[in-house]
């Protein structure tokens, strides 16, 4: 029987990361690798295209010297990667039982691998202990690890800087050319306020950083001509290169931002792009694939209406952690694209597009760990698989590009991302978004308007006042959503004018509040919508609507959905019409109970799976209390993996044992309980508990 050496069983391991990760360059020990010490010879080393390298260092059980190797390769400069540093490296132990193999690359495919990420600032994920799993789960830790955090918030940072700098250029605007600014504020869809000015900021932020890496495909002029200090008339320059770019596509992110530049002086367009181009320059310096993220990340800072819109960004970690659950729920063959692109994923309330954009990212990953490519999949993703829906055209539009960004070089020729009609219209009538949907199985007319900068496809091709758009009734494998949560009671802080504070955004009238709560009312008649539970429980309703029979439900929602007399008809529904019902709450105190930013309502996430036809329910949900909100992705990650593996989870009925854990290495995340659900005029009352065998006592 052979013995395989370590170098031997590293190469096995690279080629099986190779196929897991086909847009990387995985090499196995190989020399001639690090700068200035060219006998260096990484097991495994891993780099691609705007991502920092990463190492793996492997050994044998018990690995005694696994983490002082990997912890010796951080910081190391790689070659051929453009001064890019080893920010993360993982120590690996291979079981004992993959040396002595005889089918050696089925033995690598098919252990357990254990593994630990040390960072260069010194920390170590887990603490203590070892992760484990296979090599899609390595493949999937890797990426993560690939762009570090510092990164993406010393350029998130940068950007904010650059937005606040944009916004005071139109504030000056404002006090001189007043007719200027209400013009770009009434392309946003919003007013004259400082919010209005950094939105405007922030997407000809978003347009320039996408030019810049856009440029060399496309053969556009690099932003250094066109706004460079040398430059003769930025403005003239930008808007006939981004002209040139919307003749080949990318309508969602260069066209608003055309018309913002348009609508400026001459002037004042110059010293905003001068100063955004330093911008883009500051937050692209480090190559970082994760850039066109940032915009998505601050855009809740910006919002005018927060307030009433109650639309708090959904933080990123949290988002990964929701979309990783219901992902894992969905019944697809991720090596084939046909399967894939026959999927159907919603989210009514899409905001900046943060969970559809970490249900992309988890999508590509499955498909590219089963050998498919990403690239060939942008298409479809955009075109057939992905809607979005959001009252605000700001939001769609960093949503729309926030996507686009996920493979910025491929195009596509429309996208499913609307704008909908929200408060007082032409026709004299209200609307009220996406609670619209409530009414129709089939169809809805969606607001849309013939200034190039609104129309809804991709490459400007719909023009009509009003379209027509395919949104059925049990049409979706997937709706995932962190819905509005605002309640139609008048605030107590509520500004004069507001008597109904769910419809009180985007400038709607006393009249209009009214005729749209009693829209609201007539759409929500006889469903789980209750008044004081809010708008929460009304895009509750919306996504069970949706969802096929199969079909995943993935909500955000205050933690008195599982609790409050209001949302009893919401957990009726639940028990009642889905299975493999999981409930993630934080059993924490302060900010970290919730999972969205700038909130302090605790917070919950729901994932269920409609019954197909003729199923029974079985009347129990799991339920996970956790002790913090991830801190990151790769804990994010973990917990999600735990709590999708645990087969059978201890039950409130067996006595004061606790729950099973969430472990991530030795490390306790929280507990896992299962639990009836029966019980929905009362509550579900396995949720949030910092120690299960109280519950079970």
């Amino acid at each position: 029987m052979p013995r395989h050496t370590e170098p031997i069983v590293n190469s096995a391991l690279g080629d099986a990361l190779r196929a897991a990760l086909p847009s990387c360059d995985v090499r196995s020990e190989n020399t001639r690798q690090i700068v200035d010490n060219p006998n260096l010879r990484p097991d495994i080393l891993i780099t691609a295209p705007g991502r920092s390298p990463v190492v793996v260092e492997a050994e044998f059980m018990p690995a005694y010297a696994a983490e002082d190797d990997a912890r010796s390769r951080l910081g190391l400069e790689v070659s051929g990667t453009g001064s890019r540093e080893i920010d993360a490296a993982i120590a690996l132990r291979y079981p004992e039982e993959v040396a002595d193999a005889d089918d050696l690359p089925a033995a690598v495919r098919a252990a357990t691998l254990s593994y630990a990420v040390i960072y260069n600032d010194g920390a170590r994920f887990p603490q203590s202990g070892w992760l484990a799993g296979g090599v899609d789960d390595l493949a999937d830790l890797i990426r993560l690890v690939s762009v570090p955090q510092r990164v993406v918030e010393k350029a998130a940072d940068a950007l904010q800087r650059g937005i606040d700098r944009a916004a005071s250029i139109l504030e000056e605007l404002g006090n001189v050319r007043p007719d200027a600014v209400t013009d770009i504020a009434s392309l946003l869809g919003m007013s004259r306020a400082v919010q209005t000015y950094r939105m405007a900021g922030a997407i000809v932020a978003n347009a320039m950083i996408f030019h810049e890496r856009l440029a060399a495909p496309l053969g556009a002029p690099p932003l250094a001509m066109l706004c460079g200090e040398s430059a003769r008339s930025p403005q003239t320059a930008v808007v006939a290169a981004w002209d040139g770019i919307l003749n080949v596509n990318y309508w969602t992110i260069f066209a608003f931002a055309r018309d913002i530049v348009n609508r400026m002086p001459s002037a004042e367009a110059a010293r905003m792009l001068r100063s955004l181009y330093a911008t883009a320059a500051e937050v692209t310096a480090d190559g970082s694939d994760q850039a066109q993220n940032l915009i998505g990340r601050i855009f809740q800072r910006l919002i005018i209406d927060r307030k009433f819109l109650a639309t708090f960004y959904t933080m990123p970690a949290s988002a990964s952690l929701l979309a990783r659950l219901a992902v894992a729920r969905l019944s697809a063959d991720w090596s084939d694209a046909a399967a894939i692109s026959s999927l159907r994923i919603g989210d009514f309330a899409c905001g900046t597009g943060a969970l559809l954009s970490s249900v992309y990212e988890r999508v590509s990953a499955l498909h590219e760990n089963a050998g498919g490519d990403a690239a060939k999949l942008h298409p479809a993703m955009m075109e057939d698989v992905l809607y979005g829906c959001d009252v605000m055209p700001s939001a769609v539009h960093i949503t729309g590009s926030t996507l686009s960004g996920a493979q910025p070089a491929v195009g596509f020729d429309k996208s499913r991302i609307y704008n909908l009609a929200y408060g007082r219209q032409e026709d004299g009538g209200v609307r009220i978004g996406s609670l619209e949907l409530l009414q129709s199985s089939a169809t809805m007319t969606l607001f849309n308007t013939s200034d190039p900068a609104m129309r809804t496809g991709s490459v400007g091709e719909e023009t009509a006042a009003q379209i027509i758009a395919e949104v059925p009734d049990e049409g979706f494998d997937l709706v995932i959503m962190n819905p509005p949560f605002t309640s139609n009671t008048k605030h107590f802080d509520a500004e004069s004018g507001v008597i109904n504070a769910a419809f009180a955004a985007l400038q709607t009238t006393p009249s209009d509040q009214t005729e749209m709560a009693n829209r609201m009312r007539r759409a929500a008649a006889d469903t789980c919508y209750h008044g004081h539970a809010g708008m929460a429980s009304a895009f509750a309703e919306l996504a069970h609507r949706k969802a096929r029979r199969g079909g995943i439900v993935a909500l955000v929602l205050p933690l008195t959905a599982v609790s409050g007399s209001a949302w009893a008809k919401f957990r009726e529904l639940i028990a009642a019409g889905y299975a493999e019902i999981v409930v993630v709450s934080i059993a924490a105190n302060g900010a970290d109970i919730s999972f969205s930013s700038d909130t302090d309502i605790a917070e919950c996430l729901v994932v269920a799976r409609k019954l197909e036809s003729g199923e029974k329910p079985d009347g129990r949900a799991r339920f996970a209390s956790l002790r913090r909100r991830p801190a990151g992705f790769v804990e994010a990650s973990e917990i999600a993996a735990r709590i999708s593996e645990i087969v059978e989870a201890r039950r409130l009925e067996d006595g004061p044992y606790g729950g099973s854990p969430i472990l991530c290495g030795d490390e306790s995340e929280g507990e896992v309980l299962d639990a009836p659900v029966s019980n929905h005029e009362i509550g579900w009352g396995a949720a949030r508990l910092s120690d299960c065998s109280i519950a079970q006592t």
